[in-house]
């Protein structure tokens, strides 16, 4: 439900588990957030090149969807972190679950990470609960066509700590988030 409880660590420990096992994969896009630990778990896992895109002067770098699909051999997995995310304008679709639909549809299988307040049917309640608006959400059937879910979360007191400890942001955005939660 929240940044920094381990989503993307564990989706990479489990890519690398793959890898090991032989299973020809790439890594989309994960997003470590210059997080030193989770970079490392990137360590030896293949990756596709990311797109960068100029929107109103500001360079985004957004998951390049035609290049894992026309890759030779095509990848069994893809790494995909942030289900919810808003795909930059211009993309061929508006949120990155979509891209996943196109990826699975052609045969390669996805772990991705999501934060259950994306999830379109508790959007009320997490405003109600946190006074938050979440913008960026899925449909719940998403979530609900996967053959496998696996739930990562921390004690509230293990997650403050571990944005004390500038695990999960850098100090400025660890204060706004430690007094957030």
């Amino acid at each position: 439900a929240a940044p920094g409880v381990g989503k993307t660590f564990a989706m990479l420990q489990a890519a690398q588990a793959q890898l090991r096992q032989g299973v020809d994969l790439r890594v989309g896009v994960v997003e470590t957030h210059g997080r030193a630990e989770t970079e490392a778990l990137l360590s030896g896992l293949p990756q596709q090149p990311l797109l960068r895109t100029e929107y109103r002067g500001v360079m985004l770098e957004e998951m390049d969807l035609d290049g894992l699909l026309a890759a030779k051999p095509k990848p069994k997995l893809v790494l995909v972190d942030e289900l919810a995310h808003s795909n930059a304008p211009g993309s061929r679709h508006e949120k990155r679950w979509q891209d996943i639909q196109e990826l699975l549809a052609a045969g390669i299988n996805v772990f991705t990470t999501v934060n259950v307040q994306h999830l379109e049917s508790l959007n009320d309640q997490v405003r109600g609960i946190t006074g938050v608006q979440v913008r960026e959400t899925l449909p719940d059937w998403v979530l609900q066509e996967a053959d496998e879910l696996l739930l990562i979360d921390l004690p509230s007191r293990e997650l403050l700590e571990r944005l004390r400890d500038g695990k999960v942001y850098v100090p400025e955005q660890a204060r706004a988030a430690i007094d957030a939660f």
